[in-house]
């Protein structure tokens, strides 16, 4: 896609201006040769240089009435009088004249003595300095502060100071679909859905005479809604790559502005432009920054944000949607944008963007490689159960990290092996390989890991483990164990659930059966959080507690953004609720530690293995376990 400049219409914009300094230049000419010519005698600083003879005669005429000496300079300086107009004279000490000098002047009662003459200033110069030139100076600094004023408003598109029409420009990003540099379709991969349902909108844009025959519109507005790095952004480009058609790209967060009304004129200039370019696409990125809902509490009602929001309201009811201007817009806020915005006939559509599934995730694999040199057979299945959870722009960093470690290994082209090592360096962190960590703490930490997945193997209903490794990383885990399931996996059991819980605590629990209660270590506080908040899942949102049945207790927001939790219960359930979740929490606790002292021999035998290799495969660790073990349901 090209960007586009718009033409200037401005009449004077162009012609070429002489700058400010070419007239004060001439002005200070003129001056200095009015200066040369009024007051000849007062160029020299005020003073003038005279003989020692023409002294003296002025001393008999009695022109002189103050007399100062010099005596670094060894010389007079003098104030006399020359037809009426007082001024002031040096002159040199004759040798050897100085006592017939100083009675000379002492017998003339109108000559007074001074310590110093002060120098005369010239009226003009005098003028020039005291009032001219600092005027200039904040004139010149002025106007460069002016100046620099345009262009950074201009660069943010509020326009110039000396052009008021430019304070409501939109200062949207203008772009052309070009065949060569355009985003289509094929460029987004694993959001099928999200795709399926913006394809009416092109297809409106190629043929709206089809829709307008049968009396069809097409939806005012297309909201993008899902998690961070999915891909929004990219949909709405595609978009306007299929259609062929303008797109004006701008963030919710351009239009907030440090003047009140200034939003709401540059939402007004966006449409006005759109409706010039139509048909064409809109596209608000991060438009919660603008939509959130208004406060009824009345005390904000008037503020800028709202301004904006009801001016984008109003421009939303008043265009035409038959002239093809599609409005996209993209938010992983939805439940904070405000309701009036979200009623059919503004955005009418609403088009989730999810975390890719599987088959997504090895298409998007495949989409971000395809210009990444490759060797040997990728498995592109295994680097996909890998990433579950992963986004597209997670999934197309690690493609990025695996070219990266490709190189620094001396190749010039990607194996299985980097994309793997690439999926632990985005999850895990990179490997910490000049972290000292002593032998008895990579004791601690290989037993803490094999608790864990001893656990985990010995329990129905987990995923296998894939990997176990006590390499520290750059993240601050000491070591990990990898667990990746067979297939997608949608939907969790209560068992399952359960059995989680019981692995995330089987790392503590072997800690308690090597060392003793009273010599566990620290490293256990990630599994901690997480079995609680896993516990407290269960109770609260799920609703797989026999005591409380199937009863809302805690409300999820921002489930895009991490997921904010609040219970809404009273303080007695509140109390209940904690107490259920110790209990679970316990008896989790309880079973890893029942698994790991059934298996006393394994878990020596494993953690050796593990403090020697230091990073085992799922494969390995199967084969020592599977020997004469049986599994625990």
């Amino acid at each position: 896609m090209q960007e586009v400049k718009e033409p200037n219409n401005g009449n004077n914009s162009n012609r070429p201006k002489k700058p400010l300094i070419y007239y004060y230049v001439i002005a200070m000419l003129i001056l200095l040769v009015l200066n040369a010519v009024l007051f000849p005698t007062l160029n020299r600083g005020g003073v003038t240089e005279v003989g020692y003879n023409q002294f003296l005669d002025m001393i008999d005429s009695g022109a002189v009435k103050q007399v100062a000496y010099d005596e670094i300079n060894s010389q007079y300086a003098f104030i006399a009088e020359i037809d009426g107009r007082p001024g002031v004279f040096v002159t040199g000490v004759w040798p050897n004249d100085g006592e017939r000098l100083l009675e000379q002047l002492r017998s003339n009662p109108d000559i007074t003595f001074s310590a110093s003459i002060p120098t005369q200033a010239n009226p003009i110069m005098e003028f020039l300095t005291n009032w001219v030139l600092p005027i200039i100076f904040f004139v010149i600094i002025g106007n460069l502060l002016s100046r620099y004023m345009m262009k950074r408003m201009g660069a943010s598109g509020m326009g110039g100071l000396g052009n008021a029409m430019q304070f409501g420009k939109s200062g949207a990003k203008v772009y052309v679909e070009d065949a060569q540099t355009g985003v289509r379709f094929s460029d987004v991969a694993g959001q099928e859905e999200a795709k399926e349902s913006l394809k009416e909108v092109v297809h409106f844009l190629h043929e709206p005479e089809k829709y307008a025959q049968i009396g069809a519109k097409l939806p005012k507005g297309v909201l993008l809604v899902g998690p961070p790095g999915t891909g929004k952004t990219l949909l709405a480009k595609a978009v306007a790559g299929e259609a062929g058609v303008p797109f004006f790209s701008i963030s919710g967060s351009e239009f907030v502005e440090m003047f009140v009304g200034m939003g709401a004129a540059k939402v007004r200039d966006l449409f006005k432009q759109a409706n010039e370019k139509a048909p064409c696409i809109v596209f608000i990125d991060e438009i919660d920054a603008i939509g959130k809902k208004r406060d009824t509490s009345g005390f904000s009602s008037n503020d800028e944000r709202e301004q904006t929001l009801n001016q984008l309201l109003a421009e939303m009811d008043g265009f035409d949607g038959r002239k093809g201007v599609v409005l996209l817009a993209a938010t992983n806020r939805p439940e904070s944008l405000d309701p009036a915005l979200l009623r059919p006939g503004r955005f009418d559509r609403r088009v989730p963007v999810e975390l890719p599934d599987l088959q997504g995730r090895k298409a998007i694999l495949l989409v971000h490689a395809k210009d990444v040199k490759l060797e040997g057979n990728i498995d592109w299945d295994i680097i996909a159960r890998a990433t579950a959870g992963a986004s597209g722009a997670e999934l197309a960093n690690i493609i990025n990290e695996a070219a990266l470690t490709a190189v620094r290994r001396g190749r010039n082209a990607v194996k299985q092996k980097d994309l793997e090592d690439s999926v632990e360096t985005v999850i895990a962190g990179a490997e910490r390989k000049s972290a000292v960590v002593s032998e008895s703490d990579k004791r601690i930490v290989s037993y803490h890991e094999i608790g864990h997945a001893l656990v985990a193997a010995k329990q129905s209903n987990s995923a296998p483990v894939t990997k176990i490794t006590i390499v520290p990383r750059t993240s601050g885990a000491l070591g990990y164990t990898m667990q990746v399931d067979e297939g997608e996996k949608l939907l969790m059991s209560k068992a399952e659930i359960l059995n989680k819980i019981a692995t995330l605590t089987g790392g503590r629990a072997a800690e308690e059966f090597i060392l003793g209660k009273e010599n566990i270590t620290t490293g256990a506080s990630n599994d901690i959080e997480q079995a609680t908040k896993l516990a407290r899942a269960l109770i609260t949102r799920y609703g797989m507690s026999e005591d409380f049945d199937m009863v809302a207790l805690e409300t999820v927001s921002n489930q895009y953004l991490g997921g904010d939790t609040s219970l809404a219960c009273s303080a007695e359930t509140a109390a209940k609720i904690d107490d259920k979740v110790f209990a679970l929490v316990k008896a989790a606790h309880k079973k890893a530690y029942q698994i790991i002292s059934e298996n006393e021999g394994k878990l020596h035998e494993l953690a050796s293995y593990l403090l020697e290799k230091e990073t085992i495969t799922g494969e390995e660790f199967m084969n020592i376990l599977n020997k004469d073990e049986k599994t625990i349901s």
